[in-house]
């Protein structure tokens, strides 16, 4: 069975072309348009995976981690930062809130893969 992943992004550009990236690989790919639609999806669908930007409307990644994590389904799912920040203390604060890794827009489709892959098993 594919494993199913959820993208976050306030961009339809970004969305698109980590959808186009995913599905390309074999994953089944989900979207949402912020951390809210993000968090209302994850809670309806079982997810093996999230991908996520940081500065959305409505609810940011940070918000969005920190809401998963509260929830026992989600509490050991990877959940990948996919932005344009590059922050240290960002990245720390992501971490401790549960991020297990960072991407750095704008990304390479094989880097991206190979994280998923990686991180997926």
């Amino acid at each position: 069975m594919k494993k199913k992943i959820l993208t976050v992004d306030d961009s339809p550009s970004v969305r698109q072309m980590v959808k186009l990236t995913l599905t390309g690989a074999g994953y089944d790919i989900v979207e949402a348009g912020n951390g809210m639609e993000g968090l209302n999806t994850a809670k309806a669908t079982a997810l093996d995976m999230v991908v996520t930007d940081l500065n959305m409307p409505v609810m940011n990644g940070l918000g969005l981690i920190r809401e998963l994590r509260k929830l026992p389904a989600y509490r050991g799912v990877p959940i990948l930062f996919l932005t344009t920040e590059s922050d240290a203390a960002l990245k720390q604060e992501a971490k401790a809130a549960g991020a297990t890794g960072w991407i750095t827009k704008p990304f390479q489709q094989s880097q991206l893969v190979a994280i998923v892959k990686k991180v997926l098993g």
